[in-house]
């Protein structure tokens, strides 16, 4: 057994709590955490599989945070789960053969799109407009599912945003998006975490140790966006649109 520093598991459980706050609302936790793993030591395969562990641990937090408030709606989500699940693996499997890099560009642009988007449309997700599971809703929200869980699973950067947005999309006000995403968010995660199990990409040590200080910042982050609404989590989702953005652009000229 590997021997794991005091230093260390605190560096972990803080920098675990901080990604998970902002990951809980917003998605972008991977901003936080991924770098934290890389400055470890860990390579980067296995930096990304530690990062799943720990982002599952994160997800099923929020995910069942939201749940609880009645901020998920269940009817629909219960659908988009398994359709989530399959796109993940799916994407999962294919990063194996193809180098996901040539994502950066359009990653990026999509993100300024959602970002000025969200921006200008100051009242957008302040109220539901959501009207049931109709035709439209169900090809919207299927196919949204199903690629940005292939997405997810082949790239990453982004899914809690893109997801969000989608939500926002269909008619959900900015709460209600971010309970949804994270149930969307935990299938592709598992998906992805089954794949780097399988791959051995794990260090189960750190993964876990930084999940730990992820479940506490997600059950604290989940609650604080419940409580305070679209007023809080829409300026949230900006700020950290626009730092996926700067990262996104960063990766390209470097």
């Amino acid at each position: 057994m590997e021997q794991v520093t005091l230093q260390m598991a605190a560096f972990l459980l803080g920098t675990g709590f901080i990604a998970a706050f902002i990951d809980s609302v917003v998605g972008g936790g991977g901003l936080i955490s991924l770098p934290a793993l890389l400055f470890t030591g860990l390579p980067p395969t296995l930096a990304l599989g530690t990062n799943k562990l720990a982002s599952t641990l994160c997800s099923v937090t929020s995910m069942a945070s939201f749940i609880r408030s009645g901020k998920v709606n269940m009817q629909l989500v219960k659908y988009l789960f398994p359709v989530s699940f399959a796109g993940a693996a799916l994407g999962a499997y294919v990063v194996r053969q193809l180098p996901p890099d040539f994502l950066k560009p359009l990653v990026a642009i999509l993100l300024v799109a959602v970002a000025v988007y969200t921006l200008f449309k100051k009242e957008w997700g302040h109220e539901s407009t959501y009207e049931g599971m109709t035709r439209r809703v169900i090809i919207l929200s299927g196919i949204s599912a199903f690629l940005l869980g292939f997405y997810d699973g082949f790239f990453g950067p982004g899914t809690g945003s893109f997801l969000i947005f989608a939500f926002l999309f269909i008619g959900f006000d900015f709460v209600q998006a971010a309970g949804n995403s994270k149930v969307l968010n935990f299938a592709s995660n598992v998906a992805a975490l089954l794949m780097f199990g399988l791959m051995d990409s794990i260090n189960y040590h750190y993964g876990l140790l930084m999940g730990a200080g992820m479940f506490v910042g997600a059950l604290v982050g989940s609650q604080v966006a419940i409580r305070q609404g679209a007023a809080y989590v829409r300026p949230l989702f900006i700020t950290v649109t626009t730092l996926l953005i700067s990262k996104q652009v960063w990766d390209i000229f470097h």
